[in-house]
Order: structure tokens, then C-alpha cells, then sequence
């Protein structure tokens, strides 16, 4: 059994954790709150930018873009989204751990020297440093820490430029979409070429108005300027709302891993007390038992 002086050793241990996990818990809600606020207003504006888009597609139009047209698979960027810092649980590994498989999966079409990996966050981005054979396209740790619409924009832009210009023929988006705090979806989703097919099935699914599906648009000047405007719009909004769900679920993951961790700490300063005490009360016995033998010696 452990001496009286190591178990209070490590219930102080312990407690010294508990507050530090307790602070991190408290610091990871209210960025959580800032997180959903922020993913919360931004996605009725991309949602009706989506309708818009669809209801174009309901409305029996014949658009044409480049950003539509599939083209024969030689390249694909994969765009994986994670966090800078750890302590969030599995949030960081079960995206690593996808992406290893999507890797893998990918290698088999096309080669792992034709996988163009984009990793926003230091902890994907360290991960795919160590992955042979995989291109890492530059630095995106920033926007991880700090969505903004601006350097998101960027990134759409410069994704979008490449499937122009046939460098790439597929994207896709790889990342934790915030459902609730005790819920992160990993995601996976293709976001160029845009299936518009798919989006407009999507709509009706989601409950969309059938009238404004059926609606006899005036459009002006035509469909086609009006969806090559709005397409990059939609697009770079897409990019900038993973951002702001990714970083809920880091915030949502974290605060949960602090709470989980803060109740444990709990539980084993109950039990290292209670054996503490144990302890104490035996040791005074013994004092005694050696008192009174001696007394009546």
C-alpha cells in the first residue's frame, strides 16, 4: 500500500490538473459559443445561395459552366481541414486516419504522385509531411486558427484556377461538420465539378418550395451570366463555411475531451481521498494498539 505522503502527493497532482483542465473547458465553451454563432449565421446566406442555384436548375434552364463539365480523372486535390492544437478528443486522428484511407483508395486510380493534398491545420499538416509519396500544397495553418472569408476566398480561388486550367480534374472536402457538442460528423464531399444534378435533388429533399422549384424566372441579362457569377460565389462561401464548422467541431470536440478529462480527475481524487483517509485511520489504530501494549507492558 502506498504511503500516506505518495497518496497526498498525487491527490495534490490531481487536483492541480483538475483546475487546468477545468480552465481549458471553460476557455473551449466560449469559443464554442463564438464558433456556432458565427457558423450559424453564415449558413442561411450560403443555403439560399444554394436554393438560388437550384431553383435556376428547377426552373428547367440550360446552364453551362466549366466548373460542371467532368473531365477525365489524372489529378486529385484532396482539401483537409483539422486543427493547430490537440487535446479535442479524436478529432484531429479519425481526419488523419480518413485521409490515410482516402490516400490509399486514390493511389489505386490515379498514383500517389497525382494526390495534391491542401492541409489547413498544423496537425494535418504535420501528418501529411510524413506521408510518402503525397504532394502537400503549401501552408494553410493560419486558417485554421483564424477562419476568415478572406483567405478562404483565396483558397477556393486558387482551387478553382487549377480545375480551369486542367491541372486537377476532382477536389474534395475532408472534415468534422459540427452537429451538436457531443456530436462531429467527419465529412467527405466532392466540391469541384459540382454535381448540380445533385443539388437540385438536394433541394427538393431538404423540403425546398415545389412552386419555387417550378417558377418561370425573367432573368436578365441571362441564366448564363447570372450562374457564372454566382458559382464562385458559391464556391468560395463553401470553403469559408467549412471553416467556420471545422473550428465549431474543434471547439465542441475540446470541450468535451476537457469535461471527460475534468470528471475523471474528479472520480480519482474521490477514490485516492477515500484511500487516504483509509490509510490515516489505519496508522492512528496502530499508534494506539502500540500505546496501550506498551502501557500494559
Amino acid at each position: 500500500m502506498a504511503s500516506l505522503k505518495e497518496v497526498k502527493g498525487r491527490i495534490n497532482s490531481i487536483n492541480s490538473t483538475l483546475k487546468i483542465t477545468s480552465a481549458m473547458k471553460m476557455v473551449a465553451s466560449a469559443k464554442l459559443h463564438k464558433a456556432q454563432a458565427a457558423i450559424e449565421s453564415m449558413l442561411p446566406y450560403e443555403r439560399r445561395l444554394h436554393r438560388m442555384l437550384t431553383n435556376f436548375l428547377g426552373a428547367g434552364l440550360t446552364v453551362e459552366s466549366s466548373f460542371i463539365v467532368n473531365h477525365e480523372v489524372k489529378k486529385i486535390a484532396i482539401v483537409v481541414f483539422a486543427s493547430n492544437s490537440s487535446l479535442c478528443g479524436g478529432f484531429n486522428a479519425n481526419v488523419i486516419r480518413h485521409l490515410n484511407d482516402l490516400i490509399d483508395k486514390y493511389s489505386k486510380e490515379v498514383g500517389r504522385e497525382n494526390l495534391l493534398i491542401y492541409p489547413v491545420g498544423r496537425k494535418v499538416a504535420d501528418a501529411v509531411k510524413k506521408m510518402k509519396g503525397v504532394v502537400p500544397m503549401g501552408d494553410f495553418q493560419h486558417m485554421s486558427g483564424k477562419p476568415n472569408y478572406k483567405e478562404a476566398a483565396g483558397l477556393a480561388e486558387e482551387l478553382m484556377e487549377r480545375f480551369l486550367n486542367g491541372e486537377i480534374q476532382r477536389v474534395e472536402l475532408l472534415y468534422n461538420h459540427f452537429k451538436s457538442t457531443s456530436t462531429q460528423v467527419l465529412t467527405h464531399e466532392t466540391y469541384l465539378p459540382i454535381d448540380l444534378s445533385g443539388e437540385a435533388n438536394g433541394a427538393k429533399a431538404e423540403g425546398a418550395d415545389e412552386d419555387a422549384m417550378n417558377a418561370d424566372y425573367i432573368i436578365e441579362p441571362s441564366a448564363e451570366k447570372i450562374v457564372e457569377k454566382l458559382l464562385p460565389k458559391v464556391l468560395c462561401m463553401k470553403i469559408y463555411t467549412v471553416l467556420l464548422d471545422s473550428a465549431a467541431a474543434e471547439h465542441a470536440a475540446r470541450t468535451m475531451a476537457m469535461q471527460i478529462a475534468t470528471d475523471n480527475a474528479n472520480d480519482l481524487i474521490q477514490e485516492l481521498t477515500l484511500l487516504y483517509n483509509k490509510s490515516r485511520q489505519q496508522a492512528i489504530t496502530n499508534e494506539l494498539l502500540d500505546i496501550v501494549g506498551g502501557t500494559m507492558a
